[in-house]
């Protein structure tokens, strides 16, 4: 079974909760935009731990170190096409215009026998939930709804 670890990266703005997505690179996404953001996050390699793969596909994925500080694990969830994706949320703040994701090649136009490079994640932004909650990949909701429910019960919510 295929896994995947990524990070949700939070912050408070005018006592709003927002989080950082990010948006698919290449042609298949292109002109998708609800449904299509989603956490940075990337396969774990056999035998990696899954928060060091987090961390790892953060930078690979955006071009920018991971925030330091706690990393809130999140309960993993299970993705429409079957792979697992664990989760951790980190608080901090970050220029999401800065990103710089690495690439990867694939025929385009199909079979065409042309390689296109194309950015792993096109651009990124922050949203306040209830945004994101309609730009993240349906599957990746409950990230948000978690996150949501612990800062809140946890007593660290905006503006704390």
């Amino acid at each position: 079974m295929k896994q995947s670890a990524g990070l949700l990266v939070f912050r408070e703005r005018q006592r709003r909760l927002e989080v950082l997505l990010a948006h698919p690179g290449g042609p298949y996404w292109a002109k998708k935009d609800a449904g299509a953001w989603t956490i940075p996050k990337g396969e774990i390699i056999e035998g990696e731990d899954p928060l060091a793969a987090a961390r790892r596909e953060f930078e690979e994925e955006t071009g920018l170190p991971p925030p330091g500080g706690e990393a809130m694990a999140l309960t993993p969830r299970r993705q429409a096409g079957g792979k697992l994706v664990h989760a951790w949320a980190m608080r901090g703040d970050l220029d999401a215009g800065a990103i710089r994701s690495v690439t990867f090649s694939m025929e385009w136009p199909p079979r065409s026998a042309r390689q296109q490079a194309f950015p792993e994640i096109d651009r990124a932004a922050w949203f306040p939930l209830d945004e994101a909650r309609r730009r993240i990949l349906k599957s990746q909701t409950p990230f948000l709804d978690e996150l949501e429910r612990r800062l809140t019960l946890g007593g660290a919510g905006p503006g704390c």
